[in-house]
């Protein structure tokens, strides 16, 4: 189960650098919600409107570890990203809490909160 989850967080990350709405469309819970670094709040839609303004140039996830409790697993990671919003360049590293269920369709992420690091 573990593998499962670690490869879905896998291809989260590499359909957020692709900026690929339709794999995230997929991967999200219908009442996903991300908290940012800042605490504000985005819901699926939102997260997935991101694109229009923002995209990576690189994403890499690393101190991966997942743990699982019942139909839920929470994946926590380091993330050091490249990015550009509404034309202005960004560096972040974030620690990162995924949270997935196990719903009749299979593992949907239902939320992601990012922490900065200030690195």
């Amino acid at each position: 189960m573990i593998s499962d989850v670690h490869r879905l967080q896998r291809a989260f990350d590499e359909a957020e650098l692709r900026a690929d709405t339709d794999v995230l469309n997929a991967l999200l819970a219908d009442d996903f919600r991300s908290i940012g670094e800042q605490g504000y709040v985005l819901d699926k839609a939102q997260w997935l409107g991101k694109f229009t303004e923002f995209a990576y140039t690189s994403l890499e996830s690393s101190e991966v570890e997942v743990s699982f409790y019942g139909h839920a697993a929470i994946v926590r990671c380091v993330q050091r990203s490249r990015s550009t919003w509404r034309g202005q360049d960004m560096a972040l590293t974030v620690r990162v809490s995924q949270t997935w269920v196990e719903l009749s369709e299979g593992w949907r992420l239902a939320g992601i909160q990012f922490s900065s690091l200030g690195m």
